[in-house]
């Protein structure tokens, strides 16, 4: 499991705009990095829309958003354009980052076990170190979390 302190795991992936990213591409400034489980659904609509409300107070202290999903580009594209995300969104189909990242994994709902992303944020400095790690979080502590972290 990662942990404060840790170099955060580069990667590289496709975002909602068909372009290829690399973590390492944002240093200089910092990232919050979330995994949510899927596109358009009740809780991740929460997490990413919390974020996009708060997007101008994230700015201002230099950071950036970054999510992932195992989501198509496409899917993430159509969710970006429905809701006017102002930050990208990758995607992870083979769940190769959020296995880097240790949020892929089984998990339970009502009473279903099924194999799937861990909902989970971590904020990484400008060196690319981690300084912030949330696992099996809500996506409002995600939102209010989050924000405390970067306005450290």
């Amino acid at each position: 499991m990662l942990e404060v302190g840790n170099m955060a795991p580069d990667f590289e992936l496709t975002t909602d705009e068909g372009k290829v990213v690399k973590l390492s591409d944002y240093r200089g400034q910092r990232v919050l990095l979330f995994f949510y489980p899927r596109a358009a659904t009740p809780g991740c609509t929460i997490q990413v829309c919390g974020l996009r409300d708060n997007y101008a107070a994230i700015e201002a202290v230099g950071a950036t958003v970054l999510g992932i999903s195992p989501d198509a580009p496409e899917t993430l594209a159509d969710w970006r354009k429905a809701e006017s995300f102002p930050y990208n969104l990758l995607s992870d189909p083979d769940h190769a980052v959020a296995d880097a990242y240790g949020v892929w994994g089984e998990n339970e709902y009502n009473g279903r076990f099924y194999m799937g992303i861990t909902r989970s944020h971590y904020v990484v400095d400008a060196e690319g170190r981690l300084e912030d790690v949330q696992y099996k979080i809500s996506p409002k502590d995600s939102i209010e979390k989050g924000l405390k972290q970067l306005r450290k």
